[in-house]
């Protein structure tokens, strides 16, 4: 039997359980912040790569579809890049921070996330996995990247962008060695 002292507990319990979930959107660094962060608040010029021919095919091959610019933009300081990548989830971008020295990830950050699931990739429990991952054999990671339940499509997004930006950097380096 239900006490008149328990019913508002069960009917809000009740309402707790059938609330649809609210979605994860948000804007969790701004990019402007993220670069400052990484280059202690001098922020270098950004560069501009393009992708055409090789680096088309080879960005292409990477993402898994036609990339949607032509041109790529990213901020360099000696061997360090900075990279602010997106890439569609499920259905819509995720902004992504990507800091890459020496041909290692540094950093990977969820700038912002516009799906309503798989939020969880920008919690650093998982972007961890990828600080010291380097690119082997052509464009694959050097390290398996541990899944998240749900969020499998937010998880690929930002493992095709870390080999993404591994390969650009690898280029811009290659073409250019000036600091």
């Amino acid at each position: 039997m239900i006490t008149a002292r328990a019913l508002p507990l069960l009917l809000a319990l009740a309402l707790l359980a059938a609330a649809p979930a609210l979605p994860a959107r948000g804007v969790y660094q701004a990019p402007e912040d993220f670069l400052a962060e990484v280059f202690a608040g001098e922020v270098p010029p950004p560069g501009t790569i393009w992708l055409t021919g090789e680096v088309r095919r080879t960005a292409q091959e990477i993402l898994s579809h036609r990339p949607a610019a032509l041109r790529v933009r990213y901020w360099r300081r000696g061997r360090r890049t900075a990279w602010i990548l997106e890439e569609i989830g499920k259905e819509k971008p995720i902004t992504v921070g990507l800091v890459v020295d020496g041909g290692v990830l540094e950093r990977v950050r969820v700038l912002v996330f516009r799906e309503s699931r798989g939020y969880e990739v920008r919690e650093p429990a998982f972007t961890r996995q990828f600080d010291g991952a380097r690119l082997r054999e052509g464009t694959r990671l050097d390290r398996p990247i541990d899944g998240i339940t749900g969020a499998t499509l937010s998880v690929r997004a930002l493992t095709r962008l870390a080999r993404l930006a591994l390969f650009l950097h690898a280029r811009v380096m290659e073409r250019d060695d000036t600091p």
